[in-house]
């Protein structure tokens, strides 16, 4: 089990970067648009750097979430590799069996 405070960042991140999502957007589409001036594309630069740091969407990782491990992550699961062996020896998931040979 991971700890609660990591648990806890990573949703505050999760947060921020829904939040500011369509903000950051507009502001690189700005900064990207080689038809713009050169002042405006610096100015949204700035302002895209005056955004916190957490609100970028690279900031967040994927995490179990039974366990909040964040390592060994199966993204179309959504649970460590861990997590995965349990549920699936007590035949929790459906298809998934123990091999044994």
């Amino acid at each position: 089990m991971a700890k609660k405070s990591m648990i806890a960042r990573e949703v505050k991140r999760a947060k921020l970067v829904a939040k500011y999502a369509t903000k950051r957007a507009e502001l690189k589409e700005i900064a990207k648009d080689e038809s713009k001036p050169m002042e405006e594309r610096f100015k949204a630069r700035l302002q895209l750097a005056k955004l916190p740091r957490n609100s970028s969407a690279t900031r967040l990782h994927n995490r179990c979430q039974l366990t909040g491990r964040p390592h060994a992550y199966y993204r179309k699961l959504k649970v460590s590799r861990i997590a995965l062996r349990e549920l699936g020896s007590a035949g929790q998931i459906p298809g998934m069996v123990k091999s044994s040979w």
